[in-house]
Formats: C-alpha cells, structure tokens, sequence
C-alpha cells in the first residue's frame, strides 16, 4: 500500500497559483486530478522518444476515463529538440489534428520537454493551459515548477521562452525507477544547489540517498523551496529568483559550448557550481568546508567537478556574454555568503571566472 500524495501550493496570484502533487503510481489517476482544474475535453500530450514508450498509454487511459480525449506528438528525446524549429512543428501538428484556443497541453518528460511543452502551450492560439508530468529528478525537483518555458538558440540556453505557469503538476515517482543512472545521478546537481541557497542542512538528506531511497519527501522539500522563491518574484524582477541561477551562470555556458550534447544539464551545473563556490569564497569568504561539502554530494552523485581541455575558456567566456544573466555589459551573479544566504552580485569580473575555471581543469 503506497503512503498518500504529498501537496504543495504554489501561491502565486490568481489564476497562476496551482498545487504541486507528489507520489507513487499517481499517474493512474491523472486524469481525474486534471479534470477538476481544466474543463477541456481535448488535449495534446507532448513527450519524447524515450518517455512516450514507457507512459503515454497510461496517461491517455487515464484521461479518457474522465471523459477527455488526446493525441501524443512525440518528439526526438534530448536538449537537440530545444528549438523553435520544435516549436512550429508541434503547433503545426496541432492545428493539422484540429486543436484550438479550447485545448490544452499535457507536457509529459524531462526538463526539455517541460521547456518546449510549455512554451508551445504559451504561445499556440496566444496560450493555452498547461499540465506538467516531470519524470525525471531534475524536472521533478526544479524545472516544472515555476512557470519559466523556452528553448535554446545557438547563441545560448533558453534565450527564447516565455512565463507560463502551469494549471498542476503531478510528480510521480514512480517514473524515476525508469530512469538511466546518468539521468538518476544528474537531477541532484539541482536539490544540491536549493540545499546551497535555501537549507544547507538538506544536503545531509541528499547525500545520504541510495538506490531504494523513498524521495517523495526530497522532492516535496525541494519544491517547497522552488515554490516559495517563485512566490517572492515570479518573474525574477527583484533578485530573489535569480538566486536559483547559483552556479548556472558558468554552467548553462559549460552546456552551451559542448554543443548541448557532451552534458546532460546537471552535469554542466555541477562544474558551474565548483567554480561558483570557488568565487564565492573569494568574493564573500564562502567558508571551505562548506564549500567543500556541496563538491562532496556532487561526487557521491558520480557528477563532474574537473572540465578538460575540449572547451576552452573563452568559449566559455564568449558564450557567457549572450546570457540573461550578463545586463548592461556586466555579469549578474549570484554568490553564497555561507549555506543558505546568497547574495546577486555584478562584483564578478572576467578575470575571476577564468581563474575559477583554470581551478577546475
């Protein structure tokens, strides 16, 4: 007998505050979850070569018992299917099978698929409602929570997107057990950096998971931190939600210049996150055994912490000055003080982001 579902609010102002459902086997009953917060009888379900096989029957079966029909449209799986080319594929494909301004879309998969899911549904007759299934640790942890959708340009990481706040997320855990070990390992590059910003004292819990850990509790504390800093700023107007780039500055750049295939997204996190805490102590005094302390979960997570020779730093450099992150030529970066209090700061030069990266070669 699986415990009962755990929920957590996101309180946002109506009609953008939604609930968060974490738990095991609750794709079975989905659709009738989705049936109290959509009054749609048509939907899209959009997923990816590797998700498709393994769950989208289910959740069809699902929604059909509550009286709502779809189509899947299933797109290659991997951060190469992050682009507007995507994009207009997917919506042609929806208008062809007859969708409208009274469908919705279910965004069933990983962090790409929530990404590019949702921007469809922001923008397809000027916005539709959307339903996000994570599947994987860092979607369920992070990514589907917060209304942020886009994709990629060759230029940089999510450079194209749009706020679109999902209707529910339901995280089953159960979808996890599917998962590869590489894709297992790279979603705790995310927990780790909320246990950094947020709840240094999680990172005992983090560490401390192992092949038959229950995670539904990690999970829910790890969107109970997403939550309340998108509740603080939703659209990362004051700061406060820029604090969840800790360690992505450096690390989206990581991902950007190994062309989005040579790491998965939390593995080029982990490496942002190495050099984040060495800037950190320089710029702040981030003590060392706390520093030390987020490497350690890194490596437990076999995640990377030393980059080779491949992508040079200016690369790196070079890509980094396209970034969201970098306003009015000066790089916007979030340090930490200590565990927990992180400050954003434009005190970062060039210079110390070489010399963090030349610590990690």
């Amino acid at each position: 007998m699986h415990k009962p579902p755990i929920s957590v609010r996101v309180n946002l102002s109506p009609p953008n505050n939604y609930e968060v459902i974490i738990g095991q086997n609750i794709l079975e009953t989905c659709g009738e979850k989705i049936a109290q917060q959509i009054y749609s009888q048509r939907c899209v379900i959009i997923s990816d070569s590797n998700v498709a096989p393994l769950y989208a029957d289910q959740v069809k079966q699902s929604l059909i018992k509550s009286g709502i029909s779809s189509n899947t449209v299933t797109v290659p799986a991997g951060e190469s299917s992050k682009f507007l080319s995507q994009v207009e594929g997917i919506c042609r494909e929806m208008i062809t099978n007859g969708h409208d301004r009274h469908s919705f879309v279910i965004a069933l998969g990983g962090g790409v698929i929530g990404d590019l899911a949702g921007l469809v549904a922001a923008i397809f007759y000027r916005g539709i409602p959307l339903i996000q299934i994570p599947t994987t640790i860092v979607s369920q942890v992070d990514s589907s929570i917060g209304g942020k959708t886009g994709v990629n340009a060759p230029e940089g990481k999510n450079l194209i997107g749009a706020f679109h706040q999902p209707k529910l997320v339901i995280a089953d855990t159960m979808t996890l057990k599917t998962l590869p070990e590489r894709e297992f390992n790279e979603g705790f590059a995310e927990a780790i950096k909320h246990a950094a910003i947020r709840d240094g004292d999680m990172l005992e819990e983090i560490v401390s998971v192992n092949a038959s850990s229950d995670l539904d509790s990690l999970i829910a504390k790890n969107v109970a931190i997403k939550a309340r800093v998108v509740e603080e700023d939703e659209k990362e107007l004051l700061g406060t939600r820029a604090h969840l780039n800790y360690g992505h500055t450096i690390g989206h750049a990581i991902e950007a210049a190994g062309g989005y295939g040579k790491f998965l997204h939390g593995e080029a996190i982990s490496l942002g996150l190495v050099c984040a805490n060495s800037i950190s102590s320089k710029l702040f005094g981030f003590p060392p055994d706390q520093s030390d302390r987020i490497k350690n979960a890194l490596i437990k997570f076999n995640l990377p912490v030393n980059l080779d020779k491949e992508i040079t730093t200016d690369e790196i450099l070079t890509i980094m000055k396209a970034d969201k992150k970098f306003e009015n030529g000066q790089i916007r970066f979030v340090a930490l003080h200590e565990l927990g209090k992180p400050e954003l700061t434009d005190k970062v030069s060039e210079t110390m982001i070489s010399e963090a990266i030349a610590e990690i070669r």
